[in-house]
């Protein structure tokens, strides 16, 4: 028994060696394949540069070139050429990437250009937030997977964080902007880009996509008729979301693919790819200098608290923190003795001299210095149809205006103030108020809140929707009229939504779920809200 398992050992590792001869002998042949028709169109391209009278060489058919290529011993000595291609040829997720980056994100920008110049410049940080990317998955194609606390993992993704960052500081300089939906969309979707550092990529894209729908459909509601080049915007802004997952699907499943079999450190790989599209200067000669220097190393730690004025040269930062610690009782050596005639006490005479606060008393709390504060002068005024009432505080009479079907409404950093609308308005914004009271008849669109807190909103007669974003503590009273309109939420607490009820009209409290539920089934994620019983 024991002889025949010997014997089947053999050859099962004879006829594993015979199939990695084979294969090896495949590779070699493809590279040499490549390597021979490469060097022909080289030479025929260089001799009809040469001279024009010259007729090129015929290219060999692919007989030709799989009869040359037959002997095994000639396919290792000359593979050199189709191994060199094969290493300067660009790897195949980069290519698609390519591909996606053409497809979906220059369109975009072509197409924000016929919207507004601040659009414009939003997608263009989303465009340079790509080629960022492109630039760190060229990165990842050539190295290994690196320690992701590391300070070189940290650098390779500062290009991409400074666009990102930038996003959200044009849109919150122009909040006033006719565009705040657009920009408001992109800030919500240009964090898709993080599906780097998940193992979930797809779901996570999906998930941000859905995060800046809320604002393209706003986008779809407040230009449906007026601007047709803005609906073609949603369409392929949402279009880079699936163009994103296709691709992320395909080439990353789990995150990005590192090349742990063959590739380069992350370093290496980073001062070699990572800062190739950064123009670099020229040296006095006007020759080309070498690759850029790697980032210098980070600024010593501050000296800890607990060193003494001449610490050892072997501790610091940390290090002498613990070296402090672990001294026991011998940490009180460096503390100063206190005299009896210092003592306050026991000297009567020193408790007059120094102000002591009592203990039943705080000390007052600082207050703000006025030369920090910017507080702008109020108003209310009608520039062209937009209406702006800012800046009110403590106002004792009510803020009446009359409003128009063509106007918008923008009330803004207001406190304490009772404000009443007119009239029948397109719009209503309302953002960044405390304890602002607004009644108003109808409005076209409807009215959005962000930012508020305490605020309170009656209708008279209708509007077809009210969104409230990152606000809290606020009432809104709906007339008959208006009990069909949409109520969206978000980020959001203790909203209580009042309707009249019955014959007599009485109204009746609703309070607004903040709690939510969330499960998966069939693949999916499933959201409900959560109720309590009892």
């Amino acid at each position: 028994m024991s002889d025949s398992f010997a014997i089947q050992g053999y050859n099962l590792s004879k006829l594993l060696k015979r199939l990695e001869d084979a294969t090896a002998r495949l590779e070699d042949v493809t590279f040499f394949q490549e390597g021979y028709v490469q060097t022909k169109i080289d030479a025929a391209l260089s001799e009809g540069a040469q001279s024009e009278d010259k007729k090129v060489p015929q290219q060999p058919d692919a007989e030709e070139v799989s009869t040359t290529a037959e002997p095994a011993g000639s396919a290792v000595g000359t593979s050199e050429p189709g191994q060199k291609i094969a290493e300067e040829s660009e790897p195949s997720s980069i290519s698609a990437f390519r591909e996606f980056f053409v497809t979906y994100v220059e369109p975009l920008v072509a197409t924000s250009a016929k919207i507004d110049p601040v659009v414009q410049s939003a997608t263009e940080y989303f465009l340079k937030a790509f080629e960022a990317q492109k630039t760190f998955l060229k990165v990842v194609a050539a190295s290994k997977k690196p320690d992701f606390g590391s300070d070189d993992f940290a650098l390779s993704l500062q290009p991409l964080n400074k666009q990102i960052l930038a996003i959200g500081d044009l849109k919150d300089e122009n909040r006033q902007s006719k565009y705040f939906a657009h920009l408001n969309a992109v800030a919500e979707g240009v964090p898709l880009l993080s599906w780097i550092g998940v193992e979930t990529p797809t779901s996570m894209i999906s998930d941000f996509k859905d995060a800046a729908q809320f604002w393209t459909n706003r986008v779809l509601k407040d230009f449906k008729e007026s601007d047709p080049a803005s609906q073609e915007w949603v369409k392929q802004f949402l279009g880079v979301f699936d163009g994103l997952r296709d691709y992320v699907k395909q080439y990353h499943t789990t995150g990005p693919s590192w090349n742990d079999a063959e590739g380069l450190e992350f370093s290496d790989a980073l001062k070699k790819l990572g800062n190739e599209e950064v123009p670099e200067a020229s040296s006095p000669s006007g020759t080309i200098s070498g690759p850029a220097p790697p980032p210098p190393p980070p600024p010593a730690p501050p000296a800890s608290v607990f060193e003494a004025s001449e610490p050892p040269a072997s501790k610091s930062g940390i290090d002498a923190v613990f070296n402090e610690l672990n001294q026991g009782e011998a940490i009180t050596k460096s503390l100063k003795k206190v005299d009896k005639t210092q003592q306050t006490h026991k000297n009567p005479a020193l408790r007059e001299s120094v102000a002591i606060p009592s203990a039943k008393t705080p000390p007052p709390k600082p207050k703000k210095p006025t030369t920090l504060k910017t507080k702008k002068p109020a108003r209310k005024e009608l520039i062209g149809n937009k209406w702006f009432i800012e800046g009110f505080e403590q106002e004792e009479t009510p803020i009446v205006v009359d409003v128009a079907k063509d106007e918008s409404v923008y009330i803004g950093n207001c406190s304490n103030v009772f404000i009443q609308l007119k009239g029948k308005v397109n719009a209503i914004s309302v953002s960044e108020t405390e304890r602002c009271n607004i009644v108003l008849d109808s409005s076209i669109s409807g009215l959005d809140i962000i930012k508020s807190v305490k605020f309170a909103i009656q209708v008279e007669h209708s509007l077809p929707q009210i969104s409230i974003d990152k606000s809290d503590d606020g009432i809104i009273y709906l007339s008959k009229e208006s009990l069909n309109a949409e109520i969206f939420t978000s980020c959001s607490t203790s909203l209580n939504v009042n309707l009249p009820i019955g014959e007599e009209g009485d109204f009746v409290e609703f309070p607004v779920p903040e709690q939510l539920k969330h499960s998966f089934a069939d693949g999916k994620l499933k959201t409900s809200v959560y109720e309590h019983a009892g």
